[in-house]
């Protein structure tokens, strides 16, 4: 029976109608969703790289110093002076010149200005005039004391002759004591003159402000024409001092170190002190002493450090940044080409202690050998250079040659 005029036969469907037709090959699908997938990641790791990632960095520093030392602990502080003086005067008056200026070097004695002396000189001229006028009546009472004598003897001469009365006797021995009293009293109040006359002189020399010691002046105060006095009038009219003067020769470094760090730190120990004014200034120095009170409110303790190098580019309060170093001899030295960076510089990467690296605006790992420990600081045996920049806390997915944005920060190694 043919098919064709069959109704039923028309209406069954063939096989290859069934199930959505013929089968389709499914391996072209799956190959272009895996490509598509690696094109996603690779695309991903573009954008990383593409896109910099923020990170801070700290400068790798030697970790030795003069002489074969380690540095076991940083610290920031400021330059001081242990001879400062602001110059007044001890008695209140109008300033008639001022003989310095700011910057300019002072010996000891020398005049730095002068107040207005009239009312002194004055007064001086009184305790001279009164000295002298206490001379004249003592020279008066010295001759009529000689004369007292003269005429006692004449009449003790008459008396043992006869020729002279009693009573004459007792005149001329009366006179004769009380032109002593009176000459000695006298010579008493010539003292007082004289002692009057000195303090006259006193005042008049206290018009004149005089350098306490040698030293450079680094602040003027007052001006001709104001009024100074050694203690504030109260009115903001009066000034208090002429000028300060600094002697250069005693300037110091006083730094605050954590207290949990002091046992570092000993008198006598090697320092290495930079200033922020010059970073590659390395000036020798040496811990004076540990100051035995702490800080409650800082949980610090001041350390003072004496400079060995004397230069016109030191000046009070400038910034400075200290390394206290241990000498080998002690045994905790670090190698040659050692340097110190904070410990959260190093991570491992495959079993490897590494550090990064920041090259222009890349990030380049580096294997490092780690070594000795000082708290918060980590000694680099080998693998970094002093003065690279390594970054802080690498971030995990950091990796080798990425861009990278750093932010600099000080050497994380203060206090420790």
């Amino acid at each position: 029976m043919n098919d064709d005029a069959d109704p039923l036969a028309q209406l069954r469907i063939a096989p290859e109608q069934r199930a959505g037709g013929p089968r389709r090959r499914r391996w072209p699908w799956l190959a272009g969703g895996a490509l598509l997938a690696l094109a996603v990641a690779a695309a991903a790791v573009l954008v990383l790289n593409a896109r910099a990632v923020e990170v801070e960095t700290v400068p790798a520093q030697p970790a030795s110093g003069p002489g074969g030392a380690a540095a076991v602990l940083d610290a920031a502080g400021y330059v001081t002076a242990r001879r400062e003086a602001t110059v007044s005067s001890k008695v209140t008056g109008k300033v008639a010149s001022v003989s310095i200026e700011e910057g300019d070097r002072v010996e000891e004695g020398q005049v730095l200005a002068r107040l207005d002396d009239a009312d002194q000189q004055a007064q001086l001229a009184l305790a001279r005039a009164q000295v002298a006028a206490a001379g004249s009546q003592l020279g008066s009472l010295e001759a009529q004391l000689e004369q007292a004598r003269r005429d006692l003897k004449r009449q003790q001469a008459l008396g043992r002759r006869g020729l002279a009365a009693e009573q004459a006797l007792e005149d001329a021995a009366t006179s004769v004591d009380s032109y002593s009293a009176q000459l000695a009293a006298q010579r008493s109040q010539v003292a007082v003159t004289e002692a009057q006359l000195h303090i006259a002189r006193v005042n008049q020399e206290d018009t004149v402000i005089r350098a306490p010691f040698t030293g450079v002046v680094v602040a003027k105060a007052a001006q001709p024409g104001e009024i100074v006095s050694p203690i504030s009038g109260g009115g903001g009219f009066t000034r208090t001092g002429i000028c300060t003067v600094v002697d250069m020769n005693s300037l110091e470094i006083e730094v605050d170190v954590n207290e949990a760090y002091i046992n570092r730190v000993r008198p006598g120990q090697p320092v290495t002190a930079v200033l922020d004014a010059y970073p590659e200034w390395k000036i020798p120095a040496e811990v004076i002493a540990i100051v035995p009170t702490a800080d409650r409110s800082k949980a610090t303790v001041k350390v003072r450090i004496a400079l060995k190098a004397r230069d016109p580019r030191i000046v009070p309060d400038m910034g400075i940044r200290v390394s206290f170093l241990e000498d080998k001899s002690a045994g905790s030295g670090a190698p040659a080409g050692a340097v110190l960076i904070p410990s959260s510089a190093l991570v491992e990467r495959d079993g490897a202690s590494v550090a990064f690296v920041v090259e222009g605006d890349r990030a380049r790992i580096r294997k490092v050998t780690p070594g000795d420990s000082y708290g918060d600081l980590r000694v680099v045996d080998k693998g970094l250079a002093s003065g690279e920049r390594v970054v802080r806390d690498p971030p995990p997915q950091l990796r080798d040659g990425m861009r990278v944005k750093a932010n600099l920060a000080s050497n994380g190694n203060s206090d420790g």
